[in-house]
């Protein structure tokens, strides 16, 4: 539930949420997304989390990240490092949760309700925090689709918990034929689609 008068964060983890959205079919219209829950409440900050490499000089996750810095979003990036697994895999390492929650807290007080835009069980612990400093804490995932894309605990402690699939028609858009954005770094983590744990960055 939202209120008109209440002051309103979101925090939107970007692999996370694409994984997820990409799950159900779909990928993310993100200025929809942020007039949708303009209209909801007092928007104070929509912030953006997602890992970039150094090594590259391009990745596709760059032109979504100027995108959304030239229209209302707060970007948040981190440096994500790069490793080869054991079976020769390119793999990513960049756990954005720390930059999340640092943030989250800084805001709190003066914040009514926050939206979490993941379904990544280690943020059970942040809601909680949230909630003591008397903020209401709405999480957005699903439980839909082939793959469940949210912990339990996260769901059980949220005060709200919002279906992504259900949203579908207010900030979808159809599935690119080419992945962009966080495709490149979820498709760096993950060889195929997996339950919420796949979509986490590993801790550096």
């Amino acid at each position: 539930m939202f209120y008109k008068d209440e002051r309103l964060a979101l925090f939107i983890d970007g692999v996370n949420l694409y994984g997820t959205s990409r799950n159900l079919g779909f990928d993310i219209d993100y200025k929809r997304l942020r007039a949708e829950f303009a209209r909801r409440g007092r928007l104070l900050r929509a912030s953006y989390y997602t890992s970039i490499t150094e090594i590259e000089e391009f990745t596709p996750v760059r032109p979504l990240i100027d995108w959304l810095s030239y229209n209302g979003y707060n970007m948040v990036t981190k440096t994500a490092k790069e490793y080869t697994d054991s079976k020769g895999r390119r793999k990513i390492k960049g756990n954005i949760s720390i930059e999340i929650a640092v943030d989250a807290m800084e805001l709190a007080p003066r914040l009514d309700h926050a939206v979490l835009f993941s379904g990544d069980g280690d943020y059970q612990p942040l809601v909680k925090s949230l909630q003591k400093q008397g903020v209401r804490v709405s999480v957005v995932s699903t439980v839909r689709g082939p793959n469940p894309m949210i912990g339990d605990d996260l769901r059980r402690q949220a005060d709200n918990f919002i279906e992504l699939d259900e949203l579908r028609e207010v900030l979808g858009q159809p599935m690119r034929a080419d992945p962009q954005g966080d495709a490149w770094l979820t498709k760096q983590a993950s060889d195929t689609p997996a339950p919420p744990k796949s979509f986490e960055h590993q801790e550096s």
